[in-house]
């Protein structure tokens, strides 16, 4: 998949409300998905990545007492180009925050967090290094959520596979995370592994404690003044991604 299947307003919130493939979709307890005295660790492309795909299991893990891990592969320093508002030094400061603030609204403050710092919209160019990366931090055991490998975004896409290369290295246990497919697919879509879905269902108040954290990415959500784009995640994206449950495919 490529970056191009990102465009236009894409699929619509009443959509996916009224997809048969969500309202048939399995629920998953969390404890068959992270076993007790397991880690889970999340494993974000860029900041936002967490929340935006994981925000309501991060607060069901951090309940149920599991170990928790964050890796973040880039600081998003892409997200505005030819942007004098935003130039890339600036978000490479401000995301990071973002994120920590983000966590801080989940209750998450103090989380075990790495971050990579690798070229953010690059990460396909250096695929091998980042699953060293990953890798370099991981153990056996672990229960490793990832973005999917064909979730349309190059860097999520590199990030599923180099993902799926350290778990399978070290022993641990991957599962993947759709986030930008929510966009460009459809109810029953062929191109998405429906089979392996699940739903992680989440109450009224997980969903607006995600809400708030995602609230923390002012960079991401607000019009570019100095270009005249809208904002990289205007709220028709971000709706799409605060529905009563996460979505993730399951290692078979």
């Amino acid at each position: 998949m490529t970056t191009n299947l990102i465009v236009g307003a894409g699929t619509g919130l009443d959509h996916w409300r009224n997809a048969r493939c969500l309202a048939d979709m399995r629920p998953i307890d969390l404890t068959r998905l992270v076993p007790d005295g397991a880690r889970a660790v999340i494993i974000a492309p860029h900041p936002d990545d967490e929340i935006l795909g994981c925000g309501g299991l991060l607060q069901l893990l951090h309940a149920a007492g599991r170990s928790l891990l964050l890796i973040s592969i880039t600081d998003g320093t892409a997200s505005h180009p030819g942007s004098t508002a935003w130039p890339a030094e600036r978000l490479r400061q401000v995301r990071p925050q973002e994120s920590e603030e983000a966590l801080t609204r989940l209750g998450l403050s103090g989380l075990n967090w790495v971050r990579g710092g690798f070229e953010d919209t690059q990460v396909a160019t250096c695929e091998d290094a980042v699953s060293a990366f990953i890798k370099q931090h991981l153990r056996p055991g672990d229960v490793v959520f990832a973005t999917w490998r064909e979730d349309g975004h190059s860097d999520h896409d590199a990030v599923g596979r180099a993902s799926s290369r350290a778990a399978k290295a070290v022993g641990a246990t991957l599962h993947e995370v759709p986030i930008w497919a929510w966009h460009w697919a459809h109810n029953d879509d062929p191109r998405v592994p429906w089979k392996r879905a699940r739903k992680v269902c989440l109450s009224p108040y997980a969903i607006a404690r995600k809400r708030y954290a995602a609230q923390a990415f002012t960079s991401q959500l607000e019009q570019d003044p100095s270009t005249g784009l809208e904002a990289v995640l205007p709220a028709p994206v971000l709706e799409r991604l605060l529905q009563p449950f996460e979505v993730v495919f399951i290692q078979e």
